[in-house]
């Protein structure tokens, strides 16, 4: 394991300490969303009930990433019951969802903005998760744990910084339609950072919620509302897509890296591309290589290309078609793929292997002085989802409908009441069957490459939760011209060196580092019961312990 020098190039400069603490700590991407995590901690209340807290003050102080008109999953460790539980709250299509009506309003892929955008609208899952979440493994009710979020959207809140600038950058798609406007809450611009915005709307939206549960969102009239909106605007949700949405409990899938079990959820989410990634850098010696070198940088970046490969040719609900998960994370399929590597060249083509031969985001952690833990991600997808926002609610609707195929053999092909490929992934680690890790890494396909990085840095590098944060980062372009952006502070000679080996090296300079992710991490002490919380440096987060 290599030495690692907390003040040298390889860190972003976040100059920030882990905080640590016993009773209890939080962490997500907004400090007023944490501290509403902490007060239900404070208040008695457990790991799940923070998390769904946090969530839903998000909603409110971070709109354009997350909300009640979106998906949730959640991974949970329950202190009596020693085990990862993982929670699937993401809605399916319409039942009338299909091909040749997309194609005859002249579109060869589902839109995912502006015109059309109705078409990428699924059920939201949100609000079921949340209730079925506390319901199951919380301590406070639904109402009380949403307090915070009312309270911000209807007395106001001061916008912080990189909150701000993302909603400036979706006002065109909020001004499309008229109902934008409620969540233009500064005379029909987006808030500026240091302005106070109210969300009115919303904040009605959480009341009615708190008062009348679940029901009151898809059978009352929010779902009412919901469903003639997207029908007005040319998609297909209906009453009874919305009526009869439930969530599902799954069993979390998991893999060992050095004797850690790092967990995810199962698909239709993309955990899977973190753990088939994890299999296969496993057989590399990645601490000997040093911590940002070129040799981890070209391993790890060769491990998760492969690894997204066969995500994106499997990953789909695994309700609908079939999806063998078990053969693709097993150590076998990881070592087959392993093989294809070239220690000193990136490979020219990756393609997905055969297991049966031979973007916006919010994530919470927080894990309670029992040890409980719940390791929750929640999201519109895009910035504000889709754009369309209900009129009178202040719901903005996810556009996940958008990552469905159109090739009839792909196990992810648009279906009615079928849930789309997500890429929305909360993760956890135990070490000798006890609870370690909490954490994620939000955005979009960004996800997976976070988990394996965050991994690596904690496994192989000893790092602590702050440090496995602020660690400089890759990002492979999954979709577009698979390039790999990585960050200015990386030392020149790596990058260079990447290059000679093949890699398209891309060097982030803007301002806005957003895209490497938003991550959160909090760790456990199972002997002495200290929590280590670190919180992402590019974005807005806060932990808080106590």
């Amino acid at each position: 394991m290599s030495k690692i020098d907390p003040y040298s190039s390889t860190y972003f400069q976040s100059r920030r300490s882990a905080v640590m603490a016993r009773n209890g700590a939080v962490a997500t991407s907004q400090p007023l969303a944490a501290q509403a995590g902490l007060r239900m901690l404070l208040d008695g209340g457990n790991a799940v009930d923070a998390a769904v807290a946090m969530a839903a003050a998000l909603n409110v102080v971070e709109p354009g990433s997350t909300g009640i008109g979106g998906d949730m999953f959640a991974l949970i460790w329950n202190k009596d019951e020693r085990r990862v539980v993982a929670l699937n709250g993401s809605g399916r299509s319409g039942a009338a969802a299909n091909v040749d009506d997309v194609r005859r309003a002249g579109y060869d892929a589902i839109p995912n903005e502006l015109d059309g955008c109705a078409f990428s609208v699924s059920v939201p899952g949100t609000v079921h998760g949340w209730e079925t979440a506390l319901e199951h493994y919380g301590r406070m009710t639904l109402a009380e744990v949403l307090r915070p979020a009312i309270d911000y959207a209807t007395n106001g809140y001061p916008v912080s910084e990189v909150i701000a600038r993302g909603w400036e950058g979706c006002e065109t798609k909020l001004r499309h339609r008229p109902s934008g406007s409620e969540m233009l809450p500064i005379n029909g611009r987006a808030p500026k950072c240091g302005e106070i915005a109210t969300l009115p709307e919303l904040g009605g939206s959480l009341q009615v919620i708190a008062e009348g549960g679940s029901e009151a969102y898809y059978k009352g009239d929010i779902g009412k509302k919901i469903a003639a909106y997207v029908q007005q605007e040319g998609g297909w949700l209906t009453e009874d897509d919305l009526t009869s949405h439930h969530s599902d409990w799954d069993e979390a899938i998991h893999v060992n890296y050095r004797g850690v079990e790092v967990w995810e959820c199962p698909p239709n989410g993309q955990g899977m591309a973190a753990l088939m990634a994890l299999n296969i850098a496993e057989g590399f010696d990645i601490g000997d290589m040093g911590s940002q070198s070129t040799d981890a940088y070209h391993h790890l970046i060769e491990s998760m290309r492969l690894g997204y490969a066969d995500a994106l040719q499997y990953v789909a609900d695994p309700r609908v078609a079939e999806v063998p998960i078990g053969p693709l994370i097993s150590k076998e399929y990881g070592e087959r793929r392993r093989s294809s590597i070239d220690s000193m060249m990136a490979h020219p083509n990756v393609s997905y292997g055969d297991p049966m031969g031979g973007g916006d985001t919010i994530y919470c952690t927080a894990v309670d002085g029992d040890g409980n833990a719940c390791s929750l991600i929640n999201s519109l997808f895009a910035g504000f989802g889709s754009g369309l926002v209900v009129p009178g609610t202040g719901i903005a609707l996810q556009n996940r409908g958008s990552l469905f195929s159109f090739d009839p053999d792909h196990p992810n092909y648009l279906q009615g009441r079928k849930r789309p490929y997500q890429t929305i992934i909360p993760a956890m680690a135990t070490r000798d069957d006890e609870m370690w890790l909490s954490f994620g890494v939000m955005g979009g396909f960004q996800q997976p490459q976070g988990h394996l990085q965050v991994i690596s840095n904690m496994v192989d590098f000893g790092m602590d939760s702050q440090k496995a944060l602020d660690t400089l980062r890759f990002s492979i372009d999954v979709q577009g011209d698979k390039s790999v952006r990585v960050e200015e502070d990386l030392d020149a000679s790596v990058v260079s060196e990447l290059r000679k080996r093949g890699h398209n090296i891309v060097v982030q300079r803007a301002y806005d580092r957003t895209g490497f992710g938003g991550g959160q991490v909090v760790s456990r002490d199972a002997e002495t019961g200290v929590l280590c919380a670190g919180t992402e440096p590019r974005k807005d987060g806060s932990a808080l312990g106590w």
